[in-house]
């Protein structure tokens, strides 16, 4: 899909109104950010919507400094043009990838990875050997993907600021990386797994998955930014139903839950500011005036952690056209708040606190 063939736009309640100044907070999350896609392919069809930053995480960094990139070169049509071409190149190189769909889950029409000899392999090989322990054989893929889709010297001039979050191995803090030390590596550093790859060194310094200090880091669009309303696009899961009982689901919501925590703890540190503070104060001020909206995200529940390495382009279209729909969901369900009021229910963040 492209700008030029893709669906009509939908306009949303408000529609014509003035401008409304936003930001936006991606979190990571593999494969599954072509939703986040999908959901900023939609918002960039509305003229009213006017994006200042972007915070991202892994996946929701890349997604923000395409948009950011493509922004910069070719406004809303080119960020759109940008995110595809990206989409589209990641899938091409991971055609020969070992993470593919077994025959009989390709039959079904399940996108997981679950029987995938690739990924069996991997998932156990990864709880046993370190990455070290393992010869490299070249560049990551992913590194020659980025410097094709983004041009860092248009993202460092555009209009869009970038706060891209990594991990520092040292300290365990968050790095910020912003428009001007932008880079392929500071992105594949945010989205480094340390069970998978070596950490990725930065003028000597070694960093891991942004998730761990904050997914997507809030407070840079909080301190830096002029807008006070922020569209978060989450992508884990925060509630799953049932108790996981296999060694697999373990795992797997246990890192759904340390990828939300940092987030969570920092809307609940929000939604405290907002009881506590005066919004004409300059302590707190910024914090107290801000409105939250969050994109609502279902589909997730249903796919599991192996189908993030699914890099299929029948999936992640899938994904997109999903975010699609929840931003159109979204959009009329709280278009008309944005820039009045927080959509985010902010009471529940603080029940048993």
């Amino acid at each position: 899909m492209t700008p030029a063939d893709g669906p009509a736009r939908k306009p949303a309640p408000g529609a014509g109104r003035a401008r409304v100044l936003v930001d936006l907070a991606l979190q990571g999350g593999g494969a599954h950010g072509a939703f986040t896609w999908g959901v900023v392919d939609r918002l960039l069809e509305e003229d009213w919507l006017e994006i200042e930053g972007i915070s991202g995480t892994s996946a929701g960094a890349m997604n923000a400094a395409v948009l950011a990139s493509g922004y910069a070169k070719g406004g809303r049509d080119g960020a759109r043009a940008a995110l595809e071409a990206f989409w589209r190149r990641t899938s091409d190189a991971a055609r020969f990838s070992p993470f593919q769909r077994g025959p009989m889950d390709r039959l079904l029409g399940n996108w997981t990875l679950d029987n995938s000899v690739g990924f069996l392999t991997m998932d156990l090989l990864a709880r046993m050997i370190s990455p070290y322990d393992v010869p490299s054989f070249g560049p990551n893929p992913l590194e020659e993907v980025l410097r094709e889709s983004v041009d860092f010297e248009a993202l460092a001039a555009g209009p869009i600021k970038v706060f891209i979050t990594a991990t520092s191995v040292r300290t365990g803090r968050a790095r910020i990386f912003r428009n001007h030390d932008a880079s392929a590596q500071a992105l594949l550093a945010s989205a480094c797994l340390p069970q998978l790859f070596q950490a990725v060194e930065i003028d000597g310094e070694p960093y891991w998955d942004g998730g761990f200090a904050g997914n997507p880091t809030l407070f840079p669009l909080v301190n830096e930014l002029t807008s006070d309303d922020t569209i978060l696009v989450p992508i884990n899961p925060i509630e799953r139903p049932g108790t996981p009982r296999a060694a697999r689901d373990i795992l797997d919501r246990v890192n759904e839950i340390s990828f939300n925590a940092v987030a969570l703890k920092e809307l609940k540190m929000l939604a405290l500011l907002r009881r506590v503070a005066d919004p004409g104060k300059t302590e707190g001020a910024s914090w107290a005036r801000m409105r939250m909206h969050v994109v609502r995200n279902e589909v997730m529940v249903g796919l599991g952690y192996s189908s993030k390495l699914n890099a299929e382009w029948a999936f992640l279209t899938m994904l997109r056209d999903e975010g699609r729909k929840a931003a159109d969901a979204f959009l009329a369900e709280h278009g008309a708040g944005i820039g009045v009021r927080s959509t985010l229910d902010f009471d529940s963040l603080l029940q048993g606190v």
